[in-house]
């Protein structure tokens, strides 16, 4: 699908809404303030001054407007993982990603999401950019209309089953690739006939050792799956699967710190580890564990820290 996007002033966003007015029909997504159907066109009106024009007409129509910047892309996009087909981000796909990996407090959480080709303005439009641009409280403004707009599934392993599986011989990457296929089985099962272009997952293993991982599972998604390094860079769909994903760790981490009675920091460093030594005093072993994944060498940390303050 070609699609044309023009940045316009309020007076050439009133002379479309007007020129289109007769072809004029119903939207009620986010940030959509006039949308019209022609028959080789769909024209979306958004409220930053975008206006979206799809399908094999969308030149034709733009160009009687102004300049438009052509979003079909004109570079094969490479990064460490697949190469990627040509206008990629243009495509119907489902993203997958994760967080919480490298946080000693706190679950792993992964998400996916499909987002439609006609869908990747809106998304845009609602804030989605690489998840790494954006600080935690806006994705917790963004992550609603989201989840929302798009037909997602998102998975919260938390510190019990985490270190359950974890003392069983599990690594990380096996978890997170289970989590990720049942994420992505979920985001399918939703969609029922309806297909995606593509697959992308964030990468974090290779592919050979990613299904190896779920070579046990009854059904692993395969079909047109792609594993790129920088993945919410390259698509929304990854991007606002991160941005899902994180939000899900960070309520799993409020509700964490309401049991331990304190704000739980995230990430590994030495704030964690006196935080957590505090806990070992106050609550013991079994509480912190309860709160963390125990085989972070911030546990040994932390009962020395523990040790010292009790001499």
């Amino acid at each position: 699908m070609t699609n044309q996007v023009l940045i316009l002033d309020e007076k050439g966003i009133k002379d479309i809404i007007t020129h289109y007015s007769i072809s004029k029909i119903v939207r009620n997504a986010p940030g959509v303030v006039f949308a019209a159907k022609l028959p080789d066109t769909s024209i979306t009106v958004y409220k930053s001054k975008k206006v979206l024009f799809q399908g094999s007409g969308a030149a034709r129509e733009a160009t009687r407007w102004g300049v438009a910047q052509n979003k079909t892309g004109t570079e094969t996009v490479q990064t460490k993982g697949d190469l990627l087909p040509k206008n990629f981000a243009t495509y119907s796909v489902i993203g997958s990603d994760e967080t919480g990996t490298g946080d000693f407090f706190g679950p792993v959480t992964v998400a996916a999401c499909f987002v439609r080709a006609d869908q990747i303005e809106l998304i845009k439009e609602l804030g989605v950019k690489d998840s790494k641009q954006l600080n935690d409280d806006l994705m917790r403004k963004i992550a609603p209309d989201l989840q929302a707009t798009l037909i997602h599934s998102v998975l919260t392993l938390k510190n019990d089953k985490y270190n359950n599986v974890q003392e069983k011989g599990w690594s990380q990457g096996k978890i997170k690739a289970l989590l990720h296929n049942q994420a992505l089985k979920h985001v399918l099962t939703k969609m029922g006939n309806e297909k995606p272009d593509y697959i992308l997952i964030d990468q974090f293993a290779e592919r050979g050792i990613y299904y190896n991982h779920i070579k046990e599972e009854q059904e692993i998604i395969r079909e047109n799956v792609l594993f790129s390094t920088k993945a919410e860079g390259l698509h929304v769909a990854v991007a606002a699967a991160s941005i899902i994903a994180r939000v899900a760790f960070l309520e799993e981490m409020d509700n964490l710190s309401k049991i331990a009675g304190m704000t739980l920091p995230k990430g590994a460093g030495a704030k964690v580890d006196e935080i957590a030594a505090r806990i070992l005093l106050k609550d013991g072993e079994a509480k912190l564990k309860s709160l963390t994944k125990w085989h972070f060498a911030n546990a040994k940390k932390a009962q020395a820290i523990a040790n010292k303050k009790r001499m």
